[in-house]
């Protein structure tokens, strides 16, 4: 039962603040901890925290999860820093949108058995508690991503954890998760940037976007630091998900350019009835 869990929250970003305000308003414990005292006073107001963990971890030995909320180059530092104080946990685990390289640090620290990687497919292009929301997850695929070590007991909770908050869980590895995300998720958004970058650069204004353009280039205002993040950590899958993208791109360009109108209802009918098609 979430209700009897003290959670340690580590993080209260867009993510972290909505994991927090969610599991706060099932009864659960939540503790907050981030280094910008700003979110941490605003999750204090919001009553989506309790209380505040103090800046050397001494606190989490109390705590029975413990949620790494922060930028995926950042996960593996904070996890070496707060490792020697996880005395009560039962579950250590994470938010980013990369798993490999969390999974080998924790493994590396000797938390493997904790630790069980996790992914919400849920956000927005927005960042800060500020932009945190209640309800943010129902519905929403988390990945869950334990590797051969982890414990019965870390992927039970993990588990009960995201079906509490209304998520839609789906077990994988590590491996197979980053590779599939560098095409669902960290390709859109490379994308997006691209695509605003291109039309800025032929000399169109940002207030002449139709709907689809808005539609289109709004994950291109996402946080740079962010994806700075996600690239380091998962280059080589992307840099291939782009190659197959610029290699469509070039065969609708050659298309387009011999006016062949029959290849692009048949392009856009194909990719209709993909999109129809009923979720797995």
């Amino acid at each position: 039962m979430i209700a009897q869990e003290r959670i340690a929250i580590l993080g209260l970003g867009l993510v972290g603040g909505s994991l927090a305000r969610d599991l706060s308003a099932r009864g659960a414990q939540v503790m907050g901890y981030d280094i910008d005292p700003l979110p941490l006073r605003a999750a204090q107001r919001a009553r989506a925290i309790r209380e505040i963990v103090d800046s050397d971890f001494t606190t989490l030995a109390t705590a029975t999860i413990v949620v790494l909320c922060v930028p995926v180059d950042a996960a593996p530092t904070l996890l070496e820093a707060i490792a020697p104080h996880l005395g009560a946990t039962t579950l250590v685990t994470d938010v980013g949108s990369t798993k490999l390289a969390i999974g080998t640090r924790a493994a590396a620290l000797g938390v493997r058995t904790r630790f069980v990687g996790a992914h919400p497919m849920a956000g927005d292009h927005r960042a800060g508690f500020a932009a945190s929301t209640l309800g943010m997850f129902t519905g929403a695929r988390v990945y869950l991503c334990p590797s051969a070590e982890s414990s019965t007991a870390a992927k039970t909770k993990a588990l009960d954890l995201w079906h509490a908050l209304g998520a839609d869980v789906r077990w994988t590895t590590p491996e197979a998760h980053d590779a599939e995300v560098a095409y669902t998720s960290h390709l859109p958004h490379l994308l997006s940037a691209a695509l605003a970058r291109t039309i800025e650069r032929a000399g169109h204004d940002r207030a002449a976007l139709g709907a689809g353009g808005q539609s289109m280039t709004r994950l291109a205002a996402s946080s740079p630091a962010m994806w700075q993040a996600i690239v380091a950590t998962n280059h080589e899958a992307i840099a291939r998900a782009l190659a197959d993208c610029a290699a469509e791109l070039e065969a609708v360009r050659e298309t387009v350019a011999r006016g062949d109108v029959e290849a692009i209802c048949r392009l856009f009918t194909h990719t209709g009835r993909w999109l129809a098609e009923p979720t797995p």
